[in-house]
């Protein structure tokens, strides 16, 4: 081993608290070498495994490929993370040039003739093998995770294809690459008292605190395209212009010019995604894509799609009518645009239901709400997190908690980081150090959630009810991680069809809206008072409020992401042209616009997880609904035994069995669309 090799921290043992990475030591300069050692060293282990002359059985060939590659696997989940979570000009760099390298050596594992011909001779007998349902699970998953990346494919095409996927692997680098430029190159500089009209004060302690991070004069704010800081000032900013540039700023992200234009890049992307599914034999991608979900066909989503779109927009034009009257009243130009929907409906809002999101604000620290989502997971699981200081992480926003059980036994790791920053990509995301599995004695999760709050400069962060739902979101994503009890890690923690990992999210983010909770928690940062009665009364009675405008907002990406992977293959993309024409064949409003435009739509193409696949939320808000009706209906949103068997067949279960069959178990019967449209407001 050479000298960088062996100096290397990412290629030593981690002596470090928990094992966590060892961050102070870590450059972007070695994970270059640390991957010249790991990927060959986990292939060697592949060739093992192919290469033995014993007949092919469970053990020696997917247990022992579901615990390969461990050195691999730990430097990878670290360089993803903070290329997501903290990255710099190196580690893009890093990213840039390693995307190829990484996805030839997937090529490698799961073009592998000789560990191919093991797995499929025992999929071909799985029914005389004897297996139990967990090790059958295992053995289908695996199989079809090495049909779907090209290993069926005859020898001639086998390296075409891996020439796609490597390209695909940059071009998605790519495309993350210039949001994230557009973003962090944005910044709208309020220099006057005329422009912080109308401006709360805690959205002006938070566009103080962006203007110091971005080196802005001392007297400056600052807006910036993160959704902490450009949504609350589209709700209160008076100033229609400025406005005007941030909705803009938002909608052009990825859609300039020059060296960070994406529509180039996504139509690249769209091609090669086409050539995919032609050389799997599939119509298009979609039909590709959703083999391995739970909708199963494009025309599943059209039909779940459909029931909320037309609705939608008619309630829309109710609102509408609403809207447009208040602007007359204020004064402001008719009709309507898209950056004023957000100020109007909030004027709407407070005239209505005598309800201002300032307001609710001061109840909502997010100290606070930190320590609700957890008293919601101690009292649903029983688990407790202790907070421990003195541990160096990624950065120093992030928090360490450790994660023990009833009996005070640790499970594993959550770290929050939850603040805004110029080197972190933008929305929310959970992610993992480390995986859940029964290798080795057991592997305890290290989960983090990613937020992107905007952090004031003297007062504690103050989070927007929707920026609580964010929270419980994420902490849902964190659970499915933490409570994992599976042995093989393939199976564990969020490893699940894409259309039921929103499922422990979503549910969760219902006890953000649970009155018991917000009495206990939603207090002002200030007094310590508890949310008046009053107050958490008009939240209630505010809460379907504006759903047309927030459903309108995600179905129509919803719907161009499944006509846009729907075309057929061979089909030239103009990405640009495709959206207009299928803004104008939906008939989304122009005054309402979309929460998603391609040029910087992340969700289709920074991976292929979401790809034909942002109707996922939905289709996880019918499971989530419903799921969370049996609360409803037992008058406790804490039932314990409704909570074990939340925890016992969703939460821990990861993808040990077929999700419909772990959503019966469950729930006792198959979910009904109702709970979900009656919960939009779009059925009484």
């Amino acid at each position: 081993m050479t000298d960088i090799h062996a100096n290397n921290p990412l290629l030593q043992d981690w002596n470090t608290p928990y094992g966590l990475p060892p961050f102070c030591q870590v450059k972007a300069e070695y994970f270059a070498p640390a991957f010249e050692v790991a990927l060959p060293a986990h292939l060697a282990e592949i060739d093992a495994i192919a290469g033995q002359s014993a007949t092919p059985d469970f053990a020696n060939t997917l247990a022992a490929f579901d615990a390969s590659g461990r050195l691999n696997s730990r430097i990878t989940l670290l360089f993803e993370n903070l290329t997501a979570s903290e990255t710099s000009p190196a580690l893009q760099a890093a990213e840039t040039a390693l995307a190829p390298r990484l996805a030839a050596h997937k090529n490698a594992i799961y073009l592998h003739a000789g560990l191919f011909a093991r797995i499929d001779a025992l999929y071909a007998r799985r029914t005389e093998l004897d297996l139990d349902p967990v090790q059958l699970r295992l053995l289908e998953r695996v199989h079809l995770d090495f049909v779907r990346a090209g290993a069926n494919l005859p020898p001639q095409s086998r390296a075409r294809y891996s020439t796609v996927t490597e390209r695909l692997a940059t071009l998605s680098t790519e495309f993350t690459q210039n949001v994230l430029a557009d973003e962090s190159g944005f910044a709208l500089e309020l220099k006057d008292e005329a422009a912080l009209a109308g401006l709360p004060e805690f959205l002006l302690a938070s566009a103080k605190a962006a203007a110091q991070q971005r080196g802005l004069p001392e007297d400056c704010h600052a807006i910036t395209l993160s959704p902490s800081l450009a949504e609350p000032f589209l709700t209160f900013s008076e100033r229609r212009d400025l406005r005007e540039t941030v909705w803009r700023g938002r909608v052009a992200r990825g859609a300039h010019a020059g060296a960070h234009d994406n529509r180039p890049v996504a139509a690249e992307i769209m091609a090669l995604r086409q050539e995919q599914a032609q050389m799997h034999g599939y119509p298009t991608y979609a039909d590709y894509q959703l083999v391995d979900r739970m909708a199963g066909k494009p025309e599943a989503v059209s039909a779940l799609l459909g029931k909320v779109w037309e609705p939608a927009k008619a309630k829309a034009e109710d609102d509408r009518i609403a809207l447009t009257e208040m602007a007359r009243r204020l004064g402001q130009p008719t009709p309507i645009a898209a950056w004023d929907w957000r100020y109007l409906a909030e004027k709407v809002r407070q005239a209505r239901y005598d309800l201002d999101d300032a307001e609710l604000k001061p109840y909502f620290a997010l100290e606070n709400m930190i320590s609700a989502m957890f008293d919601c997971a101690g009292r649903l699981f029983g688990v407790s997190f202790i907070e421990q200081h003195g541990v160096v992480l990624h950065h120093p926003d992030a928090r360490l908690w450790e994660v023990r059980s009833r009996d005070s036994a640790l499970i594993g790791l959550f770290i929050g980081d939850n603040y805004a920053r110029p080197s972190k990509r933008s929305g929310a995301w959970m992610h993992v150090f480390r995986n859940q599995s029964g290798h080795d004695g057991g592997t305890l999760p290290i989960v983090i959630n990613n937020n992107n709050f905007a952090k004031a400069s003297v007062e504690p962060a103050l989070l927007s009810f929707d920026d609580v739902r964010t929270l419980f979101h994420e902490f849902g994503h964190g659970l499915h991680g933490l409570l994992s009890q599976v042995k093989y890690e393939r199976l564990a923690g969020t490893q699940v069809l894409q259309d039921y990992v929103e499922l422990p999210s979503q549910i969760f983010e219902n006890w953000a809206e649970e009155e018991t909770v917000l009495k206990r928690h939603a207090r002002h940062y200030q007094t310590g008072e508890a949310m008046p009665s009053a107050l958490l009364d008009k939240l209630k009675r505010a809460r379907q409020f504006d759903q047309a405008w927030a459903t309108i907002m995600y179905a129509g990406p919803a719907l161009i992401d499944m006509a846009l992977h729907s075309l057929p293959n061979g089909s030239a993309v103009d990405i640009a042209a495709f959206e207009a024409q299928q803004c104008e064949l939906l008939g989304v409003p122009q005054d309402i616009g979309q929460r998603h435009y391609l040029s910087h739509f992340q969700h289709l193409f920074t991976g292929s997880d979401y790809a034909a696949g942002y109707y996922v939320y939905m289709w996880a808000e019918v499971l989530d609904a419903d799921a969370y009706d049996a609360f409803t209906e037992a008058g406790d949103p804490f039932d314990q035994a409704i909570a074990g068997r939340l925890q016992r067949h969703i939460y821990s279960s990861g993808n040990k069995q077929d999700p419909a069959l772990a959503f019966r178990a469950f729930r006792g019967r198959d979910p009904k669309v109702e709970p979900m449209l009656a919960k939009r407001g779009l059925i009484s």
